[in-house]
Order: C-alpha cells, then structure tokens, then sequence
C-alpha cells in the first residue's frame, strides 16, 4: 500500500509533498523558493501551483538554519512617532512591498547600547537588509561594534544600510544612502545672514551626534562666508522636541534680547519655538525670524507657516531598500532645499 504524504494524513506538507504533486525533485522546489537560481517558467509554474494547492507555507526557521536570508528588510530607528522617521518609514514599506519582501520595524530609544543589539538580532534573523535611521553617536567604540556587525551581515548575505548617517569608512561592507545636511544647513544660515541677521541662535544641538554636527558645521561655514563672528553661546544643546523648543526659547527670550533670529535643528523643536515666542507676545516673523529643518508636513500648517529646510524623507527609505537589496557598497547623497514661507524677514534692530 503506498504511503500518504503528510498533505494526505493532515500535517503541514512538506517539500517533499510539494516536489511530488509537481512531479520535480526536491531540489528543483528548493530552486524556486530560493528564487535567485535559473529554473525554467514552466516548471516554477508547475512548483508555484503545488504549493498552492497543498497551502504549503515556507519553514522560514529552515531556511535560517540552512543559512538562507529570509525576505525581510529590517528598519531600525529611534522612535517610530516622530514625524521624521515616520515618513522615512514609509518609503521603506513602500520600496520592500514592491520588491515583494516583508518590512519589520525595531525601535531603539535613541539607546546606542539598543541599537547595537537590534542590528545583532536582526543579523540572528537573518533579514536580508538591515536598515539603520537617523544620526550616529560620536564614540569609537560604537563605531568599531557596528563595523563589526556590517561585516558579519556581509557574511551572512544580508545587508547593513546607512540611511541618513555618514560612512563607517571605505573598507566597511554597508551601503550609505545620506542626505546634504550641511548644505541645507549653509543655505538657511546664509538666507537669514542675508536678511541682516547677525544673532542667530541654534536652537536643540544634540551633542555628539553626527547629524547635529553635520548642521552646526554648515551653521559655521555660512557665518564665516559672511564674515560673521559665530557667537558660541548662541549654540544651544537640547532634543529634537517640541518641548525641548518651547523651554528653550523661554529661556532665550529672558536672557538674549539681542537674538533676532532663531534655526531651530528641526521643524518640531520650531513648533515648540514659535508657541513660546507666541505665548510671550513676540511677533515672528516681525520681532524674530524663525527656522526650521526636515520639512514634514506640519511645517506648512503652522501659523506662520514655517520656512524650513526639505529633506526627501521618502526617497531616503525607497533608496535606501533598493541598495540594501542589490548589496552594492554604494553612497548615495540626496540634496536638500530651503523652502520660503512666512517666518523670516529682515531685523527690526540692529544686532
């Protein structure tokens, strides 16, 4: 008496269930499912129907095991509710859904010590791109870990994207897909410059972290430019809040009369600088201009709406998927523009 298969007996089928109902071998459906070896159309066809038939889901636990990557990108960043990540995030999704894989989302907190240990989990996993967000911490250690792990995916066949953080550096095995911070940083320094600005305060410098640096440093190049003493004072630490910009302007208001203009290091941190300029009875952009960068969609619905650096957020995680995926140890630089709305204009006073 034959023996039933397991499709026949009620278990989950097997590869083998599927070869049989195919008429192949089990390694011509291996072929298949691996999708990245040569099988002719009419046999994938005849795989792919028996696969259907028998509702055969892929072991992708197997398929770790036997080393294969499974068809997941991975998007590790700080914390999903910003806005600036939130619309990285969907490029991602948008580029891994075309490219047929699944996209799994890690947040870390803005903890180094967490997100080295998601990368580690993910590279566990076996995803096929690993995908890193926002800033990096300025600490050799951290970075020597992360070169680390880049090479360890590199191995594994999968993949570590930078995405808007610089290179780990030439020999490192991970793609880089960044964005012209300091360009976009020179160009709005040098619009409120040019307006007759000569106190600008930057407003939520994040130490140590690379796109904090990036910034500050198209902060100072424009100043130079224009022959304008940067005052270090006007550099102001704090977070990439809302809140952090409102305590912080407050703060400025009481201390700096002669500040007539403030670049807020991103257009959330400028949310919070024009409700604390509002509440105090400041005019914006009359009394003081404000900045910000990033773009996001809140930017135009403030009131005034806000002029701002645009960052190509979208493009960033459609990119970033696409050389994850092809692993081409490649960089790639998207621009930034300053875009004009209604928070700047010329200096009531002398500064």
């Amino acid at each position: 008496m034959p023996r039933k298969s397991n499709a026949e007996n009620g278990k989950r089928p097997t590869i083998r269930d599927v070869a049989a109902r195919a008429g192949v071998s089990v390694p011509t459906v291996s072929r298949v499912l691996a999708g990245n070896y040569p099988v002719a159309p009419p046999t994938r066809s005849k795989v792919l129907r028996a696969m259907r038939e028998l509702d055969y889901v892929v072991n992708a636990h197997a398929r770790a095991l036997a080393g294969a990557t499974t068809k997941t990108v991975a998007f590790v960043v700080d914390d999903v509710t910003g806005p600036f990540y939130a619309y990285i995030a969907r490029g991602v999704e948008q580029q891994a859904a075309s490219e047929g894989r699944l996209c799994l989302l890690c947040t870390t907190h803005g903890d180094p010590e967490r997100e080295l240990a998601v990368v580690e989990l993910m590279r566990e996993q076996h995803a096929e791109a690993v995908i890193v967000v926002g800033g990096s911490w300025d600490d050799e250690k951290y970075h020597e870990r992360m070169r680390y792990f880049a090479a360890a995916l590199d191995r594994s066949g999968s993949r570590l994207v930078l995405c808007g953080r610089p290179s780990l550096g030439e020999d490192v095995p991970a793609s880089v897909v960044h964005y012209d911070n300091e360009g976009g940083a020179y160009a709005m320094t040098s619009h409120l410059l040019s307006a007759g600005h000569r106190r600008i305060a930057y407003m939520g410098m994040g130490i140590g972290l690379s796109t904090t640096n990036e910034r500050v440093a198209g902060y100072r190049r424009a100043h130079a430019d224009y022959g304008v003493e940067v005052d270090e004072s006007l550099l102001v630490p704090g977070e990439f809040l809302k809140s952090s910009g409102f305590e912080l302007t407050r703060r400025l208001i009481a201390e700096r009369p002669d500040v007539t203009a403030v670049f807020a290091a991103t257009d959330m941190v400028a949310a919070g600088v024009l409700k604390a300029l509002r509440e105090a009875g400041v005019a914006v952009p009359e009394e003081m201009s404000v900045v910000g960068f990033d773009d996001i969609p809140l930017a135009s619905d403030l009131t005034p709406a806000l002029t701002t650096v645009h960052v190509p957020h979208e493009e960033l995680g459609r990119e970033a998927v696409r050389l994850g995926l092809r692993r081409e140890a490649e960089q790639v630089v998207l621009g930034t523009h300053i875009v004009v709305r209604e928070t700047v204009a010329p200096p009531r006073r002398a500064a």
